[in-house]
């Protein structure tokens, strides 16, 4: 994440990123809540993108596609718009698996790399992994808090790392 080059900026935009960690952090299932119905609106947003772009294709069969895939965006936002509580519990799955997958792959990175940075590969693997078979493991009851929460501990250190990153050096 690129820090803004001026210091207030800097003091300024981690201060927003640190009050949205909290307040994740304190009200996890209304910030997950939230973030549900951002994706689904995001989702519309791609299938009528989608939907736009069938007038481009030149053939039958590639309209057939396009437009299969803006009714599967838009289909998938509304019915997350619809319902963001049940969507809020298969995202917390689907969170799970992804976190799971992404561990099982740092592990496999650390495994084949022989780089100064090969232990943290292998902690963040561990951690990732561990977390993701968390998620599964205490699925649906961990989909109240679980992803709000994460949203504000990922918030809390973007918040950090524009504090301690360098910023741009004059040239």
């Amino acid at each position: 994440m690129a820090a803004p080059s001026s210091p207030v900026l800097r003091w300024l935009t981690a201060g927003l990123l640190l009050a949205a960690a909290a307040l994740a952090i304190a009200l996890p299932f209304v910030s997950a809540t939230l973030l549900t119905i951002a994706i689904g609106g995001v989702a519309i947003a791609a299938g009528v993108s989608q939907g736009l772009r069938l007038t481009g294709e030149p053939d039958v069969q590639g309209k057939l596609f396009r437009l299969l895939s803006a009714l599967l965006y838009a289909g998938g936002g509304i019915y997350i718009l619809l319902y963001p509580l049940a969507s809020e519990v298969s995202l917390t799955l689907f969170v799970g698996f992804l976190l799971a997958f992404q561990g099982v792959m740092e592990l496999a990175g650390a495994a084949a790399g022989q780089g100064p940075a090969r232990g943290l590969v292998l902690l963040d693997g561990i951690v990732t992994t561990v977390l993701g078979g968390m998620l599964i493991a205490e699925w649906p009851s961990d989909s109240v808090w679980a992803i709000g929460t994460l949203l504000g501990v990922g918030l809390g250190i973007s918040a950090v790392n524009m504090l301690t990153t360098p910023g741009p050096q004059a040239g």
